[in-house]
């Protein structure tokens, strides 16, 4: 059966455009109260700045057969049983009669400071599959529980710091030929390419500030 995309890159740009409105909203409810955050936190601190995706991912789950299904945003109703740690936190679950489907992260990345976040949410991406993937091998979802949707959605600034050539150093062997000179939203690209072949979807929103 074909997948029913419920015109999902329309609700795309719409989340997109949603993405840097609720953060300036927030940047301005912040300077009204008198209490500005460093940097681009002031932005952040919302908790709403990626909406648009979340309700794109449940009208896909709607439009293809699932209308029953539970869907989970509640912090109290988001956590799975990990493997090498107790609980993980997730920011969507999809539970259908009693099964999960889906365990999603949905993450943003604004510059300037584009070099340490992306090692950060690098390692937090490949850490967090990983232990999902563990704890469903260890039946932490029951004995033969279908395998679920494992899904990261990154949105990453398209600005000059996030398009420059990175140069990195590896003295004693070398970096693989694809990351050689390759700017943080290419890294992008290639971390989203490489987590799909090992049970993770992933997929890379890059957009320019409106």
């Amino acid at each position: 059966m074909a997948l029913e995309l419920a015109d999902y890159e329309k609700k795309a740009r719409d989340a997109i455009k949603a993405f840097w409105g609720n953060r300036e909203k927030a940047r301005q409810k912040q300077i009204a109260a008198g209490k500005i955050d460093q940097g681009e936190r002031a932005g952040v601190t919302s908790g709403k700045n990626l909406d648009g995706f979340f309700a794109l991912i449940e009208d896909l789950v709607r439009a293809n057969g699932m209308d029953q299904a539970q869907i989970h945003l509640a912090r109290s109703l988001v956590t799975l049983p990990g493997y090498f740690r107790p609980t993980k936190l997730w920011d969507m679950l999809i539970v259908n009669q009693g099964k999960l489907v889906a365990a999603l992260e949905f993450k943003s990345q604004v510059g300037p400071s584009f070099g340490n976040n992306f090692n950060n949410r690098t390692e937090e991406a490949i850490g967090t599959a990983h232990c999902l993937w563990t704890a469903y091998r260890e039946n932490a979802f029951g004995k033969d529980h279908p395998k679920p949707f494992v899904g990261w959605l990154m949105v990453v600034e398209d600005a000059p710091e996030s398009r420059s050539p990175v140069r990195d150093a590896s003295p004693h062997f070398p970096v693989f030929e694809e990351f050689k000179g390759a700017s943080y939203l290419r890294r992008y690209d290639i971390l989203c390419q490489r987590l799909g072949p090992v049970n993770t979807s992933a997929v890379h929103q890059r957009r320019e500030r409106r």
